[in-house]
């Protein structure tokens, strides 16, 4: 029997997930249909087709712009939310288990088990974020859970960032105990283990306003498909490098594991997906 799942956004249509769901199905030998759900924005709307697509039999649905806040909201009323949910204020990943709807987000991890997949060191390292929005907040609760000894939180805007680290640590104990400083992004400076890029900036061509004191061993964009000039920039510097890719797999294999109970080989998905065979189908 066909194993029904979906992602749901607004747009949607660029969404990889399909491509990528089914090079794990493949692994697994599993028949799935998984589907692009294009929502409009309104949350009544949102929880409709949410449980509309339960309700009909499906197994699992991805979340994604702009209906994560959503998606947490109703599981927040209406099932259970994991821990990284819960940190993250953000859901990208519904099922149910025992009957309760589950509420999950699996970005951060997707994010640590990339890193860690490219031997990059995580245990005791100090790391860099510029920026402060929802995909910032959805990596620090992983990246502490992955032993890093400092967080720095950069934003061009300081109070935002300065909001984001207090809201974090009045309702999670873990990362109240943790060592996370803020400042605005051209004040960042020093030599770091690791510099992440949590902005969309590098998508638009523009450059981040970057201090020349500011040095890192490794660097990494959460965005990918193109050329990205934060990873250019300290690639000049010497620093290895990575975009977000690696992530997408990642947060991906995560949620099917959520699934289906089947853990997928990431490394042998990408290469799949990276087929001739498939031309730019992948990338448009």
């Amino acid at each position: 029997m066909t194993a029904h799942f979906m992602v749901i956004g607004n747009p949607i249509a660029h969404s990889k997930s399909p491509m990528i769901h089914q090079a794990f199905a493949n692994q697994a030998g599993l028949d799935i249909r998984y589907a692009r759900q294009l929502c409009p924005t309104d949350e009544a709307s949102f929880i409709a087709v949410i449980e509309a697509f339960f309700n009909g039999g499906g197994i699992g649905a991805n979340v994604t712009v702009p209906f994560k806040q959503m998606a947490f909201d109703y599981c927040q009323k209406n099932g259970e939310l994991s821990n990284n949910a819960a940190a993250a204020g953000a859901v990208n990943t519904l099922y149910y288990k025992n009957e309760v709807l589950i509420g999950d987000n699996t970005d951060g991890q997707g994010l640590v088990n990339h890193m860690l997949s490219m031997d990059w060191q995580l245990t005791g390292a100090n790391i860099a974020i510029i920026g402060a929005g929802g995909a910032a907040r959805g990596v620090i609760l992983p990246l502490i859970d992955a032993g890093v000894a400092s967080i720095t939180l950069a934003n061009r805007t300081l109070v935002k960032a300065q909001d984001l680290i207090a809201d974090l640590r009045e309702n999670n104990a873990t990362i109240k105990a943790a060592d996370i400083q803020s400042c605005e992004t051209s004040a960042l400076t020093g030599d770091f283990d690791i510099i992440i890029n949590a902005t969309s900036i590098g998508l638009t061509g523009d450059k981040l306003p970057l201090s020349d004191g500011l040095t890192c061993s490794k660097a990494y964009d959460m965005m990918y498909g193109k050329s990205l000039p934060f990873l250019s920039h300290f690639e000049n510097k010497g620093a290895v490098t990575s975009d977000g890719f690696g992530m997408l797999l990642g947060q991906a294999a995560l949620s099917f594991l959520l699934w289906t109970g089947f853990a997928a080989d990431v490394n042998k998905a990408k290469t799949a997906l990276q087929d001739p065979a498939l031309g730019d189908r992948f990338w448009r």
